[in-house]
């Protein structure tokens, strides 16, 4: 079976990136009860980089439809607003990428 891994970034000046990590860290309370409940959602990361002064969100997903939900999915749309207030700047479009191969565990 064909995933979709999609890979949204932002990027921020250094002197935010703490902020904005402990911005991300919180945002697990407002996302994960809404998120767990999109059909297709197999994982969903949220990682940093502070030598790259980046914040990521990685999730896999049984399709691109499924993947695209995120595109309207209002709890997110409203923390991308404070994030962007904060000091982040989004990387546009985000990638939705169609596996072309895995390696099994």
């Amino acid at each position: 079976m064909s995933v979709v891994v999609r890979v949204s970034i932002q990027r921020c000046k250094p002197e935010n990136f703490t902020q904005l990590c402990d911005m991300m860290m919180a945002a697990l309370a407002r996302l994960e009860p809404g998120l767990g409940k999109l059909p297709g959602l197999m994982h969903f990361y949220a990682g940093a980089d502070q030598a790259a002064s980046s914040l990521t969100n990685v999730s896999i997903w049984t399709s691109l439809e499924n993947a695209k939900q995120l595109d309207t999915y209002q709890p997110m749309l409203d923390l991308g607003r404070e994030f962007v207030a904060k000091g982040a700047v989004f990387e546009r479009p985000v990638m939705n990428y169609e596996t072309l191969w895995e390696l099994p565990q």
